[in-house]
C-alpha cells in the first residue's frame, strides 16, 4: 500500500544513505525520502578523482565484494552493469623483512592445507608446526568474541600476525585482538560449527572454488561512479538531495519526528556513530548512550605516481603487499594500481595507493609532508626501490572504520531496542564494513522505517 504523502528523512549522503533512499523507489509503500548531507557532496568515504594524468582513481575504497549481491544489484539497477570490471591480478604479498607471496589455500588468513603453508616462508618451522597441530586441538570456545584470541589458539601467533591479522587488519584498519570475531562471518561460522577450523575451512574452500565468478567487481568509472549513478537515479525520481545540511535537530512530535524543523513520518540515521550519538543525545539518551560507545580508526591514503621507467620488471604481476603489526611504522598496505586494475594503466607511471594508520597506530595528527615522506621512505625499503614520484595526492580519512570490539552486535541491539519507532540505525558502524554490507543496512533500514509510517497511516 503506497504511503500518500509520507516523508522519510534519510541523515547521511554516503553509499548507504543513498542506499537507503534508492531502495524507495521500488518498494510498494513508495514514499518520498529526502537525503541531508553535511559535505557538498554525496559518496562519504567513497570518493574519485583525477590523479597522475588519469581521470578516475579512487581515493577510498576500490571495489567491492561480487560474491555479495547486494552492490552488484544497486549497480545494475542504476545503469551500471556492463561497465562493472574487475581486477587483472590478484596476486599480493606480505612484506616480512622481504616480500612473500601470500601463501594458496587460505580462507582470510586462515590455513586450510597444510601442505600449502609448509611451503611458505614467511611462516618459520616452529611456527608451522604449531599451526599444523590445529586438527588435534580441543574445541576453542567463542564466548570472548575475540578474533584475535581464536586464531591464535587455533593456529599459534605467528599465523595470526603474518596472516590473519594482514589480510583482516587491512580491511578494518584494526588491531583484531580487540575485534569482534562474530563480526567476521566466514571465520565465525567455521568457528561455531566445527572443532577443527583448518577442516571447516578445507570444506568451505573447496565449495567457494567450486563457485565460478569474480571475487571483487568496481565500476569502470571508479567507485564514485555508484554513488554518483545512485544520486542521479534519486534526484531523476523526484527524491531530494540537499548537500551543505548539517542536521542540528531529531526531535520526537507527536508520533513523527522533526527534523531541522521539518516534520517527517520516520527517520534513517544513516551516519557515523558519532554524528548519530549526538543527534539522539536529547531525544533519545539511552540509545545515544550505546551508540557512543562504538570507536574509529582514522587512516590517510597517499598515491604516488612512480615513473614505468624506474619500475622492475620483478614487481610485475603483484597487484600490492600488506604489513604485518610487528613490522608497521606507519605503512600498512599498499596496492599497486595500475597492475591491479587495467583500467587504471597509464603508459608513463605506476600509480600505487599506500594505507597508513590504523586502530591503535594514529596518524591524521602528521602533516601531509611527513605522511609523504613516510609513504615514500617506507615503500622504498619495502621493495628496495628509489621511489621518486612524480605527483603524490593526499587523502585523509578522519573516523573512517568502526571498529567492532567484542560483544559489538549485543551493543548494537542495545541501541536498537532503545530507539522508539520512527528511528532507525543504519551503516557502517553497526551492521558491516564494506559497501554491500552498507547498502543490505540501508535497505533494510528503509524497509523498517516504512514500516514505522505506515503504522502512523493505520
Amino acid at each position: 500500500m503506497a504511503l500518500a504523502g509520507r516523508r522519510i528523512a534519510v541523515i547521511g549522503g554516503g553509499i548507504t544513505g543513498l542506499a537507503t533512499a534508492h531502495a524507495a523507489l521500488a518498494h510498494q509503500a513508495r514514499p518520498q525520502t529526502v537525503v541531508f548531507e553535511s559535505d557538498d557532496r554525496t559518496g562519504g568515504k567513497i570518493r574519485t578523482s583525477a590523479f597522475g594524468g588519469h581521470p578516475a582513481i579512487d581515493e577510498g575504497p576500490d571495489a567491492f565484494l561480487a560474491r555479495l549481491p547486494w552492490g552488484t544489484n544497486l549497480a545494475r539497477a542504476v545503469g551500471l552493469g556492463d561497465q562493472l570490471v574487475t581486477p587483472t591480478t590478484g596476486s599480493a604479498a606480505v612484506w616480512w623483512d622481504a616480500l612473500h607471496p601470500i601463501p594458496d589455500a587460505l580462507l582470510l588468513g586462515l590455513p586450510t592445507e597444510v601442505v600449502a603453508l609448509a611451503r611458505s616462508p614467511l611462516i618459520s618451522w616452529p611456527g608451522k608446526l604449531r599451526a599444523a597441530t590445529e586438527p588435534l586441538r580441543p574445541r576453542t570456545s567463542t564466548a570472548a568474541d575475540s578474533l584475535g584470541a581464536f586464531v591464535r589458539a587455533r593456529f599459534g601467533d605467528e599465523v595470526h600476525l603474518r596472516l590473519v591479522d594482514p589480510l583482516i587488519g587491512s580491511i578494518y584498519a584494526a588491531d583484531t585482538d580487540h575485534f569482534s570475531l562474530a563480526a567476521v562471518p566466514q571465520i565465525a561460522e567455521l568457528a561455531n560449527s566445527a572443532r577443527s577450523v583448518l577442516l571447516a575451512g578445507r570444506k568451505a574452500k573447496a565449495r567457494s572454488v567450486a563457485v565460478a565468478g569474480p571475487v571483487f567487481f568496481a565500476p569502470l568509472g571508479g567507485m564514485g561512479a555508484l554513488t554518483a549513478a545512485t544520486a542521479d537515479a534519486l534526484t531523476s525520481a523526484g527524491h531530494e538531495i540537499r548537500l551543505n545540511t548539517r542536521v542540528t535537530e531529531v526531535t520526537p512530535d507527536g508520533g513523527r519526528w522533526r527534523v531541522n524543523g521539518e516534520q517527517f513520518d520516520s527517520v534513517v540515521l544513516a551516519c557515523p556513530a558519532a554524528a548519530a550519538a549526538r543527534l539522539l543525545a536529547n531525544a533519545v539518551p539511552a540509545a545515544a548512550e550505546k551508540v557512543a560507545q562504538i570507536p574509529t580508526a582514522d587512516v590517510a591514503m597517499v598515491c604516488l605516481a612512480v615513473p614505468s621507467s624506474t619500475w622492475p620488471s620483478r614487481l610485475a604481476g603483484l597487484s600490492g603487499y600488506l604489513v604485518p603489526k610487528p613490522k608497521q611504522q606507519l605503512v600498512t598496505a599498499v596496492s599497486f594500481g595500475s597492475q591491479k586494475w587495467a583500467q587504471w594503466h597509464l603508459d608513463d607511471s605506476v600509480l600505487l595507493r599506500v594505507s597508513l594508520g590504523r586502530n591503535g597506530l594514529a596518524v591524521l595528527h602528521l602533516t601531509d609532508e611527513h605522511l609523504v615522506a613516510a609513504a615514500v621512505e617506507e615503500v622504498g625499503r619495502h621493495l628496495r626501490l628509489d621511489v621518486q614520484p612524480s605527483v603524490v595526492r593526499i587523502s585523509r580519512w578522519p573516523g573512517a572504520f568502526p571498529q567492532y570490539r567484542p560483544h559489538h552486535a549485543a551493543l548494537v541491539a542495545a541501541a536498537s531496542s532503545a530507539l522508539p519507532p520512527g528511528v532507525v540505525l543504519a551503516g557502517a558502524s553497526y551492521h558491516g564494513i564494506g559497501v554491500p554490507a552498507c547498502i543490505r543496512s540501508g535497505q533494510a533500514a528503509l524497509d523498517v522505517a516504512c514500516k514505522s509510517a505506515q503504522a502512523l497511516a493505520d
